[in-house]
């Protein structure tokens, strides 16, 4: 961690901003601990050993998405030195403490007794239990990603295991809101579910002083026990999993395949410009990079339908999928903005082919565009059939296909200027490397509030059609979207093409550093 505060100023920035985000919430759980300490025994307990619970399973569940996001720990980083497998282990897991996550869970969970301030032994209890769960979420969460990536020997499985994952965790809100929906007595539910899951190892540690404040000393002896075995089961499947992961190949070779399989450069004209659209559309269906991408984008708009629908009634439903169109193509189009950063130092292939700017930036707002603009018109399409809305299509496809040429053209812009770390070819799409993360979420905000100022006209005639159901308004959006969008698209490509022209050595080697 020093050593990565010593790269830049802003890394130090992002840990300050990190660390006073963390402390917030810190703050917020030691104010609701002290305050449920006025309740009783039983509502104390069953309060903790829920939020335990899904504590713990967020520990579980977010590293193996986010696998790699810390690279300072990476098991892969060891594999050269002489390091015995028990300090190795001591020393991963003492680490995962040092930073903001981990250390935050620790004071969370040791701060637990608060709630106990009526009840001193089982406030004393608390705190070794608390500090107990916290080493049980760190073992837990190193344990499972080890178990991820030695189990999964194929990389396409692994690719394939990680982006599946993402789509309980997108649509996360619809989910929660059945399962409540679907809950008549929660005041009889909650106290039955906390008492079953202090029986398993995700709420046995949490229940402890419960039991110790009920003076049933036998059944709080039970529960340490289930804790403690957790504990130990983790450690040795973390151990099992860490020794084979240390000495198998992080990746497998691929297979071979005849020849004669041209993909998507069949489908592309053979010029410059479609070998780069080609080359692009590859790596969108077949790079797990882009294929998250792929998923979260139709699948993320469809949160924002369901909130819609909640609020408005079904009634919307129509209009809110057209908007959820606009959201799901910017966010296919507005990724070229990475495109170089993605690219590694395989970038060099246009460097040595002579690939010109204008190519370049032609070619890849081609293949974005082209996923862009098709999964914008298929939203907008459905919405206005459920809705029955037709006679308002050409409003939403009017901004859709506004903010595809605007935020394609400035994306060409950011991207031939700005880079970013990006996870490197192969490794999980979640991963960032230490760098200026901060700085390039600066850019990508300003590269947001740009599309939204370039596509003011559209926006607001989309609205006045919608709010005054006048077609004329819609069909005037449609034919300001083509025009104006089109013309910021061909600015941009030009703009692009300059600066690419001008720094792409430069380009080559700030994607090609830190490898």
């Amino acid at each position: 961690m020093r050593n990565s505060l010593r790269r830049s100023t802003m890394q130090v920035v992002g840990l300050v901003i990190g660390g006073l985000y963390g402390l917030g919430i810190l703050a917020m759980v030691m104010v609701g601990l002290v305050a449920l300490g006025a309740q009783g025994p039983e509502a104390i307990g069953t309060v903790i050993v829920l939020a335990g619970s899904a504590l713990f399973l967020g520990w579980l569940i977010i590293p193996v998405v986010a696998s790699g996001l810390d690279m300072t720990l990476d098991p892969a980083r060891f594999t050269t030195y002489s390091i015995p497998m028990k300090s190795l282990l001591a020393g991963l897991a003492l680490s995962s403490f040092i930073g903001v996550p981990g250390a935050v869970t620790l004071l969370a969970t040791v701060g637990t007794a608060a709630a106990w301030w009526q009840h001193p032994l089982s406030a004393l209890v608390a705190v070794l239990c608390g500090a107990l769960a916290a080493l049980t979420c760190i073992v837990a969460s190193r344990a499972i990603t080890a178990a991820s990536a030695s189990l999964a020997s194929s990389r396409k499985f692994k690719d394939f295991s990680g982006m599946v994952l993402l789509v309980p965790l997108i649509l996360l809100g619809p989910i929660i809101t059945g399962v409540t929906a679907g809950i008549q007595d929660l005041q009889e539910y909650l106290p039955s579910l906390a008492n079953t899951l202090s029986w398993t190892p995700l709420g046995a540690v949490w229940a402890v002083p419960a039991e110790v404040a009920a003076g049933h000393w036998v059944l709080a002896g039970a529960k340490l026990v289930i804790a403690l075995a957790a504990v130990a089961a983790l450690t040795l499947i973390w151990k099992i999993c860490l020794a084979k992961a240390l000495v198998t190949p992080a990746y497998a070779g691929s297979s071979r395949r005849s020849a004669g399989h041209m993909g998507f450069f069949k489908l592309f004209a053979a010029t410059p410009t479609g070998a780069v659209a080609a080359r692009s559309m590859t790596y969108w269906f077949r790079d797990p990079r882009y294929g998250t991408g792929l998923i979260m984008a139709p699948l993320l708009p469809l949160v924002f339908v369901f909130a819609g629908s909640q609020a408005a009634g079904t009634g919307s439903l129509g209009i809110t999928l057209g908007l959820g169109g606009v959201l799901a193509a910017f966010l296919i189009v507005w990724s070229i903005s990475s495109d170089i950063s993605y690219d590694n130092t395989a970038f060099a292939l246009h460097l040595a082919a002579g690939v010109s700017g204008t190519a370049d930036r032609s070619g890849r707002a081609l293949a974005a565009g082209t996923l862009g603009l098709l999964l914008g018109v298929l939203y907008a399409v459905v919405g206005a059939g459920i809705g029955g809305s037709w006679a308002l299509l050409p409003a939403t496809l009017g901004l859709t296909i506004g903010v595809v040429g605007s935020a394609l053209g400035l994306a060409s812009v950011f991207s031939s200027r700005f880079t970013m770390n990006a996870p490197l070819p192969g490794d999980s799409p979640m991963k960032s490397r230490p760098g200026n993360n901060f700085p390039a979420m600066l850019v990508q905000l300003a590269g947001f509030a740009g599309v939204g100022v370039l596509i003011v006209p559209e926006l607001v005639l989309t609205i006045i059609a919608l709010a005054t159901h006048q077609p004329l308004f819609g069909w005037i959006s449609l034919a300001v979207g083509v025009v104006l969008g089109g013309a910021l698209l061909l600015a941009g490509i030009r703009m692009g093409a300059g600066q690419y022209n001008r720094r792409a050595p430069e380009l080559l080697l700030a994607v090609s550093a830190d490898r």
